[in-house]
């Protein structure tokens, strides 16, 4: 089966969303869907997992991902950034880099705030504009 990352790379599938940044070594866009404020960063060359990741690979992703959490708190004002590297449903390392807005009910664990129905409305493809400056 091919990987749904790699797919997204080439512009296919499901998981593909608006391009915020991209170089030679790591992509980074926007989730798709309607919730603001949700990134990826991901390497282009397929590789699984963190540990698998050459040294200016890792250098790469850390610096899109401080990128991303910077971008994201200046133009969205959240109650805080988060970022986490997960990697179990899909083989193709990714980081995701995510806000959690003011508001968003307590209730909802941290990992739940795009499931809130109450986030604000974000034109997201002119959010992704505004954080293309952050790289």
């Amino acid at each position: 089966m091919e990987c749904a990352i790699c797919a997204k790379h080439r512009g296919d599938g499901p998981l593909v969303g608006p391009v915020v940044w991209a170089d030679e070594t790591i992509v980074v866009s926007h989730r798709p869907g309607t919730f603001p404020g949700y990134l990826f960063v991901e390497t282009r060359r397929h590789v699984a997992a963190l540990d698998e990741l050459t040294p200016d690979e890792v250098s790469a992703v850390s610096r899109a991902a401080w990128c991303a959490a910077r971008g994201l708190r200046a133009e969205l004002a959240p109650e805080h950034v988060f970022s986490a590297i997960a990697g179990r449903s899909v083989a193709h390392f990714h980081q995701h880099v995510f806000v959690r807005y003011r508001g968003t009910p307590a209730e909802l664990a941290w990992m739940d705030g795009p499931s809130w129905t109450g986030t604000p409305v974000v034109d997201i493809g002119a959010l992704r504009g505004r954080l293309a400056g952050y790289f």
